[in-house]
């Protein structure tokens, strides 16, 4: 079997162009300053726009742009760092949950998420959409899934939707005893919902932490998809945190 010489390797043309990119922006841009056109650019650096697009889109990925509605492509502010807890032995909404309900409605979830609740593909379960600031600003959205069988006495609650039934829905949960859970973080690109709400573009990269709350026995009560935006938040985790690395030779990057 044949070796790679990765020395060998010439590095791709908008790899050297984000580094000189990044040597601008650090000499010649401040936070929120808006970029040149693409045109513009590309013209400056000699190079083609395809080039310039990969390079920018780095950049915004390693969070020092931002592309904003309306308003271009501007430099990004340091990322403010958001804690995700590994260590945490509660369930959503309890005592200094950072995150603050929305809304709630029941509904049919999608069919990963049915396979991660093991409900079948057609049973309804109840959803609550939460939102959680930073620094003032919006950082991450969340839907968190919970079936029936976890808030049976859920049928006694009177409001119909919206943030106080979103609450009644997370009291309900709380009555089970918590045995764990456990947290998945990936990187992926924003749905047009999520972007809407998160102020990106379609197809911005985002962090995405799934969490499953176990009740006693192991049953899976409640899964949580919370979206945070890539170029704002730094996840930080706890001491103790362990890191697993999953080698999945049936899942193709997109």
């Amino acid at each position: 079997m044949g070796t790679t010489q990765l020395e060998s390797v010439p590095e791709p043309k908008y790899w050297h162009l984000k580094t000189v990119l990044t040597e601008a922006l650090d000499s010649e841009f401040s936070v929120g300053e808006i970029l040149p056109n693409e045109r513009d650019l590309a013209a400056r650096f000699g190079v083609a726009r395809a080039t310039l697009r990969q390079a920018l889109e780095q950049l915004e990925l390693e969070g020092r742009l931002q592309r904003r509605r309306g308003v271009g492509t501007t430099v990004a502010p340091p990322r403010v760092g958001v804690a995700v807890g590994t260590e945490q032995h509660t369930w959503p909404g309890a005592a200094q949950d950072a995150w603050q309900p929305v809304d709630s409605a029941q509904e049919t979830p999608p069919a990963a998420v049915a396979a991660g609740l093991e409900t079948g593909p057609d049973d309804a379960v109840h959803t609550v959409r939460r939102s959680r600031m930073s620094h003032g600003q919006l950082v991450a959205t969340e839907l968190l899934y919970i079936p029936t069988d976890s808030v049976p006495d859920l049928t006694a609650i009177d409001a119909p939707s919206g943030p106080a039934r979103a609450r009644a829905v997370l009291r309900e949960l709380q009555r089970l005893d918590l045995e764990g859970q456990d947290r998945a973080v990936e990187l992926g690109s924003a749905r047009a919902d999520d972007a809407r709400e998160l102020d990106r573009l379609p197809g911005s990269p985002v962090l995405v932490v799934t969490t499953r709350f176990f009740a006693r026995g192991g049953r899976t009560a409640a899964l949580s998809v919370a979206t945070y935006r890539a170029d704002t938040c730094r996840l930080t985790f706890g001491d103790s945190a362990g890191v697993e690395i999953h080698h999945d030779p049936e899942r193709q990057a997109s």
